[in-house]
């Protein structure tokens, strides 16, 4: 499978910020052990980070084009605020699972919305960067 990591703001941070609610593991971390599962599954993967909105709009519209057929998306913040992000997965219609390192729903409530939910086949929260392979396994089994 050809997939596509996409991380918002904040996450290559990892390790440094709020250890206590992302956890210790750095975005180096994330990234090896996401690329060993892909090298062991036989996948084409791509991952990307920017704390910018119209950067993850791009990329996802680059994936359409470049045949990515699953996205893995952590939009970070702009889980609650993009409705932009919603409608480019909207727009591309490739599956893709939002994740989420901490356990959003037992946080604040302003991040019990999530927009991008609305265009995703599954939502995983709470697992710390092992969500991330959760969520490749979610795209494979369809």
């Amino acid at each position: 499978m050809k997939l596509l990591i996409l991380n918002g703001p904040n996450i290559n941070m990892l390790g440094i910020r709020e250890p206590g609610i992302y956890g210790k593991e750095s975005y180096r971390d994330l990234e090896d052990k996401a690329f060993a599962y892909a090298r062991e599954r036989g996948h084409d993967l791509r991952i990307l980070q920017s704390n910018h909105e119209g950067d993850l709009v791009d990329w996802i519209q680059e994936a359409w084009r470049d045949g990515v057929e699953g996205i893995v998306i952590n939009p970070a913040a702009y889980t609650h605020t993009s409705i932009a992000l919603l409608d480019a997965v909207k727009a591309v219609g490739i599956p893709t699972v939002e994740v989420h390192i901490s356990k959003v729903e037992e946080r604040e409530d302003f991040r019990q919305v999530s927009y991008i939910r609305k265009a995703c086949i599954a939502t995983v929260t709470g697992r710390g960067i092992e969500g991330y392979i959760d969520a490749i396994k979610i795209l494979e089994e369809r």
